[in-house]
């Protein structure tokens, strides 16, 4: 397991990472199109739907890196003695909502 809790990263596989950045590079794709959406004077329902769209491919990455911190830095943590990391977790859960 990669450490995280020491120095606050998260070393993360090839695969992991080019998985994410190929994610996010669809979201950076999809914000492009909402821009031209607005600078084409699209329809506000048209807008509106790209924009949940939008919304739920960064609710799902942000699921997916979540998923991940809980199997790796918050239980290296636990195990590391370090238990006010459950603190931020529950941070993090709190902004989500």
């Amino acid at each position: 397991m990669e450490t995280c809790c020491a120095t606050k990263t998260k070393v993360r596989s090839e695969e992991e990472k080019k998985k994410i950045v190929a994610r996010i590079n669809r979201i950076a794709g999809q914000i492009g199109g909402v821009k031209r959406m607005v600078e084409e004077d699209r329809y506000c329902d048209d807008v509106l739907i790209q924009l949940a769209a939008v919304d739920k491919a960064v609710k799902s990455l942000a699921g997916v890196i979540l998923e991940s911190h809980m199997h790796s830095c918050l239980i290296e943590n636990i195990e590391a003695g370090n238990y006010a990391v459950v603190d931020e977790v529950v941070d993090l859960f709190k902004r989500f909502q």
